[in-house]
């Protein structure tokens, strides 16, 4: 028998009510500020969310989170989702994790409560294998709530952000200030792309700077992206806008696996592995003293021409890009002969070293593309360690068990050869194009070493310098090293994508062992 429904519904309202509180949530600090962070150009963070995150698949965590009650200096103020948006949803159809935070509540300045749900996410994101993205917005920590003894129990962010490096991967994107020791987000992350103009991280703003120094600086000068792209190298990326950044991290996330227990992914292409191109035979000058694109050659061997750099503005003398060879992701690491003649110095050794160690935490094979004259020398970069900095890439080298392939295009003198994955550094291919020369030294710095007193003492010693640095050159001779097997093969510059491509495929399933050890000791 038919009942007549209730006259009135416990769920109705209630259900009514969560939805108003949502929306009220969803306007931050409601449509003044939201216009503000319009007028300056920047998108509020659920709009960045909404660029990130494939359509109806984002899935928010403590959208009701607000000021911690322990907080008495929070009393009475209202901080919708306590200024930081947490969720995790779908990258071009793979999940990740994003914390946004929300630059129109209290300046996105991070609370206890929302620290307590970006540490969540956090855990989501290392116990599930996911990326984690952090959408950086904020004046850092809240002071109302940081300043006090309370401080003592901090610092777990940092310490997990640690652990889950190299386990999955971490972006931190610089849409706005990043300051105080929230900075340390971004320095520890994987990829950071900064917007030009409103990106910044310092480790104090500038007006504890001036407290504390007496230096009057503004924020873009302390810590803009010039700054860090250019000059520090704690940056990856200069963007112009919010939307590049959101497209940056898209794109940078489609080389890489969910995490270190995945191969990163291939993707079908219609670029043929076996397409040759006659324009490679004229990249080389005539004289190997002078200086070509290095950015000419890795157009036309990658797939479609296309590559993801990273901090292309600084330590210019070396190339460290993602690419796909027959649709497989690859770290190119290249010297640049048009920066210095591709020279090695502090940060170029630096940052190779990092894009090595990259790469090889998430199963990305290397290609090496050498064009080296050595390592800059003299009493200024000595005294700034070069040593130091070049045995961290030589360590990165040595320790990287990805597949690893090595072309040497010309020069490839000293110890450069050894840290561009020259014979010894277990290459799982190492091929040259017939103007390769590998030695020590290039023919004229061994005659003025070993044939100076000769030429001194000649009647003519420009003719005899000639004399015997043509002599000299035939020692270096590419032919000798594949004559003794210290190279796998001498190839026609048409053949580099296809024997790129090829080796990759070879060096697949490449398994390395490793003696037992806790860890090695890293120079840094």
């Amino acid at each position: 028998m038919a009942t007549d429904a209730p006259a009135t519904s416990l769920l109705r309202p209630l259900a009514e009510d969560l939805r108003a509180r949502r929306e009220q949530i969803k306007l931050g600090g409601g449509a003044e500020k939201i216009e503000a962070q319009h007028a300056k150009g920047a998108l509020t963070a659920r709009e960045r969310i909404a660029l990130l995150i494939d359509e109806g698949t984002f899935v928010e965590m403590g959208i009701h989170g607000r000021p911690h009650f322990s907080q008495r200096a929070m009393e009475g103020k209202e901080a919708p989702a306590d200024g930081v948006i947490t969720g995790y949803g779908k990258v071009d159809g793979r999940l990740a994790a994003v914390a946004a935070y929300d630059f129109t509540v209290m300046a996105g300045s991070m609370g206890m409560t929302g620290e307590m749900k970006v540490t969540r996410l956090r855990e989501l994101a290392l116990t599930k294998r996911i990326p984690m993205v952090w959408l950086l917005d904020s004046a850092g920590a809240r002071i109302q709530e940081a300043v006090g003894s309370l401080f003592a129990g901090s610092g777990h962010l940092f310490r997990e952000e640690v652990i889950n490096s190299g386990v999955i991967p971490q972006v931190a994107a610089l849409l706005g200030p990043c300051a105080a020791g929230t900075a340390y987000i971004p320095g520890l992350a994987d990829f950071v792309p900064m917007v030009r103009g409103r990106g910044s991280m310092a480790l104090a703003g500038p007006h504890l700077v001036r407290a504390a120094v007496g230096e009057d600086v503004t924020q873009e000068q302390l810590g803009g992206s010039r700054v860090h792209c250019r000059k520090s190298g704690v940056g990856d990326l200069e963007v112009d806008s919010d939307e590049a950044c959101i497209a940056a991290i898209k794109q940078y996330l489609g080389f890489f696996p969910q995490s270190c227990e995945e191969l990163p992914p291939i993707r079908p292409t219609e670029d043929p592995i076996d397409r040759g191109d006659d324009e490679l035979l004229d990249v080389l000058p005539e004289s190997n003293r002078k200086p070509y694109d290095m950015y000419e050659v890795i157009r036309r061997i990658v797939d479609d021409g296309t590559y993801f750099d990273l901090k292309p503005q600084w330590a210019k003398t070396i190339i460290t890009c993602l690419a796909r060879f027959g649709g497989r992701p690859a770290g190119i690491v290249a010297n640049q002969p048009r920066q210095l003649g591709g020279i090695l110095d502090n940060d170029s050794a630096d940052k190779a070293a990092r894009f090595i160690n990259l790469c090889n935490a998430y199963s990305i094979p290397l290609v090496f593309l050498m064009d080296v004259p050595g390592f800059m020398v003299g009493t200024k970069v000595e005294e700034a360690g070069i040593i130091r900095h070049g045995a961290k890439m030589l360590y990165a080298t040595a320790n990287a068990t990805v597949p690893k392939i090595t072309v040497v295009l010309r020069k490839a003198y000293g110890a450069g050869y050894y840290v561009m994955c020259g014979r010894a550094y277990e290459p799982d291919l190492i091929v040259a194009w017939p103007s390769a020369e590998i030695s020590v030294m290039g023919a004229e710095g061994a005659v003025e070493i070993i044939f100076r007193k000769q030429v001194e003492a000649a009647e003519d010693p420009a003719a005899k310098r000639q004399e015997l640095i043509d002599e000299f050159r035939k020692i270096i001779d590419v032919y000798v090293a594949a004559g003794n097997d210290m190279i796998d093969d001498v190839i026609d510059p048409r053949e580099t994508r296809a024997t790129i491509c090829r080796g990759l495929e070879m060096a697949a399933g490449k398994r390395v062992e490793r003696p037992a050890k806790r860890s090695g000791v890293v120079p840094v």
